[in-house]
């Protein structure tokens, strides 16, 4: 039994989908989930809250979620297997179910090095696999991983991340079909820039039937300054910023405008890629962004299902 979500219904309807990102606040403030979600709310089909993103403590996302839902929402909870074992992890599965959160997405988690308790043990008890085939379990099962039972319905759509850019290139596609079979329901890849590399990706998963098999949404990351763009190309793991985009900001009379046109133009060349089932915008900090890029993109109004 899955789990009925908004993002399922359009999903499964075969339209094209458009989620968003919001961060929860590094306090209690339930005002700054509510003016975030606010903000994107009638522009996306459902918006995911980042569980502890980069190892910084922040509010958890399963409040995040439950605080979207009384928004009229559809939250996506992310859980990351850094800072639980699968005792905790269940449990939190369970307790998402009794607030009304749906749509849970499976993560590793960044490295606890590279946050602000850089001393914390990480737990990596079960890893983004190992996770994504435990809801499944759990789901479909009704059976804890120690196979005792669960009482009543685990209605649950899982996702999962995948990156079409790490080495070695030829394994990506591997992995995403591991975690198809594990039991993604769908998708949310890493921030594309480098379009060509991304539609090669692409041809693979569907040259092995994996479009049909489970809804990819391509990951998109507005653009706010020079130094965003050069601090990602050459910092953060995982994210290819091929220098052209670089140059062409610093060229640029407006950085800021030139880094919505990029995305918006990526959007535009991802829509004519077979296999495509949405996009997925991460724009924590900039949600404001969001309505203007899902506005200039075409991809208004949201269906109502």
């Amino acid at each position: 039994m899955k789990a009925g979500t908004n993002l399922e219904k359009v999903l499964e309807s075969g339209r094209f989908a458009v989620t968003a990102e919001v961060g929860p606040p590094k306090g209690p403030s339930a005002a700054v989930i509510q003016r975030r979600g606010e903000i994107v709310r009638n522009y996306v089909d459902a918006v995911n809250v980042t569980d502890n993103q980069t190892a910084v403590v922040r509010m958890s996302s399963m409040a995040g979620c439950a605080i979207l839902k009384t928004l009229g929402i559809d939250p996506v909870m992310q859980i990351v297997c850094r800072d639980r074992n699968r005792i905790a992890i269940q449990s939190d599965v369970l307790g998402a179910i009794a607030l009304g959160i749906g749509n849970i997405l499976c993560l590793s988690g960044d490295h606890q090095k590279f946050g602000n308790h850089p001393s914390a043990k990480g737990v990596f008890d079960i890893d983004s696999m190992q996770l994504i085939q435990t809801l499944r379990n759990m789901r479909d099962e009704k059976k804890f991983i120690c196979e005792e039972d669960i009482t009543g319905e685990v209605p649950i759509y899982i996702g999962a991340a995948a990156n079409p850019y790490a080495d070695p290139f030829e394994f990506r596609v591997t992995r995403l079909a591991k975690k198809v079979k594990a039991g993604a329901d769908f998708i949310q890849t890493q921030a594309v820039y480098d379009v060509p590399k991304f539609r090669r990706w692409m041809e693979m998963v569907c040259e092995r039937g994996l479009d049909q098999q489970v809804h990819i949404l391509a990951g998109i990351i507005p653009i706010r300054s020079i130094g965003m763009a050069r601090y990602m190309r050459d910092y953060v793991a995982g994210v290819t910023v091929p220098d052209e985009i670089v140059t062409r900001l610093e060229k640029a009379e407006n950085a800021k405008e030139e880094g919505v046109r990029i995305p918006l133009e990526i959007i535009e060349q991802l829509k004519e890629i077979p296999g495509i089932h949405g996009i997925h915008i991460m724009a924590v900090g900039w949600e404001e962004i969001v309505p203007d890029i899902v506005e200039k993109a075409g991809l208004l109004p949201r269906p109502v299902l």
